[in-house]
C-alpha cells in the first residue's frame, strides 16, 4: 500500500522503452537541425542560431536551462519538508524578469555582442573581462557538475545504472545534439524537455489525487501539517526563508542568473528583433510560474501520502533528493511506462542544463580566450573549434569537479539549496561589478576590480563559513514528520534497498559565536550582499584611488524594432579603458537619446 514504508518496485521494460525514447528524441532533434542548417556554418549560427529565432522557443528554452534536473526533484522535497514557502520565488520571477527585460537586455542587444562579458572590456578594461569570464567558467562548471551528478544518484537507485554510465550517457547525448545543431538545436531540444519535465509532475500530481481522494484533500493534509504557512513576515536575515529573503534576496539572485549568465544572455540575443528578445523574457516568467507550482505542489501531494509515515526517517531512502523518485515508484510502478516518464523528466531538466552550460562555454571561450589570440582563423576553422570545444566542455568540467560535487552534496544536504548557493556567492559580486560600470559613471577599474575582490572573498567566506557551520533548526524552521503509520514488516523482492552512498555531515564538536550570526545567514541573501559589497567597496576605491577622465564610447551596435531588421545605432557608454581613447565622441542629442 502506498504511503507505509518499505522496498518499492524498480523500472520494468516498458519504463526503458520511455526513457529511452526520450533520449533518442533528444538526439534527433539535433541531428535534424544539423541537417537542416548544413550550409549555415558560420560562428553566429552555431553560437547565436544565426540571431533568427522567435520569442517563444527561447522563452521555454531560458525556463529550461536553470529548471534543472535538481529542480524537477529537490523542488518537491523542499516543499515536502519545509513548506510552500518556496513558491513565493514567484514574485522574485516577475520583478527578475522586468529589470532583467528593461535594462540589461537592451544593453547587450544593441552591443551586438557574443560574450556577456565583452561588456566588461569596453567599460573598464581587458584584465577585468578574463576574470569576470573565468568566475563564469568556475561557476558552470561547478553548477553542471552538480546538475550532473546529484540526478544521477537518485536515477541509480531506481534504474540500477551505474553512475558513471549514466554520466558517459549524458554527455554522449549532450556531445550530439550542441556539436551537430548549435544553439538551434539546444533551444528545440529546451522546448521538448521542458515539456516532459513538467508531464511528468502532472503524472505525480494526477496519481497522488485519485489516491487521496482529490486535490482538495491533499491541500487539505498539507494546510494540517503546517505546509501552507508560506507568508512569514520576519525580518530577520538569518531565517532560512522568510517572505522578505526570498521576494528581496530572490529578485537579486534571481537577476543574477538571468542578467550577466551567458547561458541566459546567449539565449535573448539569439532573438531576431529586440521585442522578440524582450517578450522571450516575460513568456520565460509565466513558464518558471507553471514550473514553480507543479513542483511544489507535486511535494505538497508527497507530504499528503507520506504524512503518517516519512520514508527518510524510516530508512527507506537516504537523502531527501530521494523522495520523489521514491514517491515515483511507489504510486506509478503499477502503470508501466509512466515511472519511465518521470525519469525522462528529470533527466530532460539535466540535458537542458547540460547542454545551455556547454553551448554558453564554448562562446564565452572561443570569444573572451581564442578570437584575441588568433584573429586570422578562417570560418571552417572556426566552425571545427566550436565543435571541438563542444566536446571538451562537456567532459572536463562536470569529471574535474566530481570530487568537489560529492563534498558539496555531503554538506548542503539539499541539492537545490547547494545549487543556489554556487550562484549566489559568485554571481552577487559579478553583477555588483556590471551595476558599478552601468550606474555610475565616476568607477574606475581599479575600484571595479578590487570591489569585486572584496565582495567575492566576503561572499565566499560567509557561504563556506555557513557551509561547516550550518544554521540551526531555529532559523532553517524544518517542519514535523511522522512514522507512526509505516508498516515495517511489508517485504517487496524486487528492490534493492534505498540508500545514498552520499553520508551526512555531523555538526562540529566546536561552534564559535560567529557561527550563530554570520555564518547563518541565508542562503538566499548571498547574490544581494555580494552585490551590495562590491558596488559600495567599488565606489569608496574609485573616490581614493581618483576618478580617471572618461572617454565616450561610440560604438556601432544593432538597434532592433518590432517586424524591422536591426539597424546600427550608436551607443554612449563612459569607459575607463585606453584602448577606446581614439574614437569618436557623440554628439549631446545621441547622448541623450540612448543614456541609460
Amino acid at each position: 500500500m502506498a504511503g507505509t514504508g518499505g522496498p518499492v518496485a524498480t523500472f520494468s521494460v516498458w519504463d526503458y522503452v520511455v526513457f529511452a525514447g526520450t533520449i533518442v528524441s533528444a538526439a534527433g532533434i539535433g541531428l535534424f537541425q544539423a541537417i537542416r542548417g548544413r550550409k549555415e556554418t558560420s560562428s553566429a549560427e552555431f553560437l547565436l542560431g544565426g540571431r533568427q529565432m522567435t520569442a517563444v522557443p527561447v522563452a521555454m528554452s531560458l525556463t529550461a536551462s536553470f529548471m534543472s534536473g535538481i529542480t524537477v526533484i529537490g523542488t518537491p522535497a523542499e516543499a515536502y519538508r519545509f513548506g510552500a514557502a518556496f513558491w513565493l520565488f514567484g514574485f522574485s520571477y516577475a520583478i527578475m524578469s522586468a529589470i532583467t527585460a528593461e535594462i540589461f537586455v537592451p544593453l547587450f542587444y544593441r552591443l551586438g555582442i557574443t560574450s556577456a562579458y565583452e561588456y566588461l572590456e569596453m567599460r573598464f578594461n581587458r584584465l577585468i573581462r578574463l576574470i569576470g569570464t573565468s568566475m563564469y567558467i568556475v561557476q558552470t562548471a561547478l553548477y553542471t557538475g552538480l546538475v550532473i551528478y546529484a540526478p544521477a544518484l537518485a536515477l541509480n537507485q531506481i534504474t540500477g545504472l551505474d553512475l558513471w554510465g549514466v554520466l558517459v550517457a549524458t554527455g554522449a547525448v549532450c556531445i550530439v545534439y550542441c556539436t551537430l545543431g548549435g544553439l538551434k538545436a539546444v533551444i528545440w531540444t529546451d522546448v521538448l524537455q521542458m515539456v516532459i519535465m513538467l508531464a511528468g509532475f502532472v503524472a505525480v500530481i494526477a496519481r497522488g489525487a485519485v489516491l487521496q481522494g482529490g486535490l482538495t484533500k491533499i491541500w487539505q493534509d498539507a494546510a494540517e501539517g503546517g505546509r501552507l504557512d508560506a507568508f512569514d513576515f520576519d525580518p530577520d536575515p538569518l531565517k532560512r526563508h522568510t517572505f522578505w529573503t526570498i521576494v528581496v534576496g530572490g529578485s537579486i539572485m534571481w537577476t543574477s542568473i538571468y542578467s550577466i549568465n551567458q547561458s541566459q544572455v546567449q539565449r535573448y540575443i539569439s532573438c531576431k528583433t529586440l521585442g522578440h528578445a524582450k517578450m522571450s523574457l516575460y513568456v520565460n516568467m509565466v513558464g518558471l510560474w507553471v514550473t514553480v507550482s507543479l513542483a511544489v505542489f507535486s511535494g505538497l501531494t508527497m507530504y499528503s501520502i507520506y504524512k503518517n509515515c516519512d520514508p527518510l526517517s524510516n530508512g527507506d531512502i537516504g537523502t531527501p533528493d530521494q523522495l520523489l523518485p521514491y514517491l515515483v515508484m511507489d504510486i506509478l510502478a503499477a502503470y508501466p511506462g509512466i515511472p519511465g516518464l518521470f525519469v525522462a523528466a528529470a533527466y530532460s531538466g539535466t540535458l537542458s542544463t547540460v547542454s545551455s552550460s556547454i553551448n554558453a562555454l564554448v562562446a564565452v571561450t572561443v570569444e573572451d580566450f581564442i578570437f584575441p589570440l588568433c584573429k586570422n582563423l578562417t570560418q571552417k576553422q572556426v566552425t571545427w573549434l566550436n565543435m571541438g570545444l563542444s566536446k571538451l566542455c562537456y567532459f572536463q568540467p562536470p569529471l574535474f569537479c566530481l570530487k568537489a560535487n560529492t563534498t558539496i552534496l555531503l554538506t548542503f544536504y539539499f541539492s537545490l539549496q547547494a545549487a543556489l548557493s554556487i550562484f549566489g556567492m559568485i554571481s552577487g559580486p559579478l553583477l555588483g561589478l556590471y551595476l558599478l560600470g552601468m550606474l555610475f559613471r565616476t568607477t574606475n577599474s581599479i575600484g571595479g576590480l578590487s570591489g569585486m575582490i572584496i565582495g567575492l572573498a566576503l561572499t565566499l567566506w560567509v557561504g563556506i563559513g555557513g557551509q561547516i557551520y550550518p544554521p540551526t533548526d531555529e532559523k532553517t524552521k524544518p517542519l514535523s514528520v511522522s512514522t507512526s503509520g509505516c508498516n515495517n514488516s511489508q517485504s517487496n523482492t524486487t528492490a534493492s534497498p534505498w540508500t545514498s552512498p552520499v553520508t551526512l555531515t555531523q555538526q562540529p564538536d566546536f561552534r564559535p559565536p560567529i557561527a550563530d550570526s554570520w555564518y547563518s545567514l541565508s542562503y538566499v541573501y548571498f547574490s544581494l550582499f555580494g552585490m551590495l559589497t562590491t558596488m559600495v567597496s567599488g565606489l569608496l576605491l574609485s573616490m581614493i584611488t581618483g576618478k580617471v577622465p572618461l572617454k565616450e564610447l561610440h560604438l556601432k551596435g544593432t538597434q532592433a524594432s518590432e517586424g524591422t531588421e536591426k539597424a546600427s545605432t550608436d551607443l554612449h557608454m563612459g569607459v575607463d579603458n585606453l584602448a577606446y581613447t581614439d574614437i569618436d565622441v557623440m554628439s549631446k542629442e545621441s547622448e541623450k537619446a540612448t543614456k541609460l
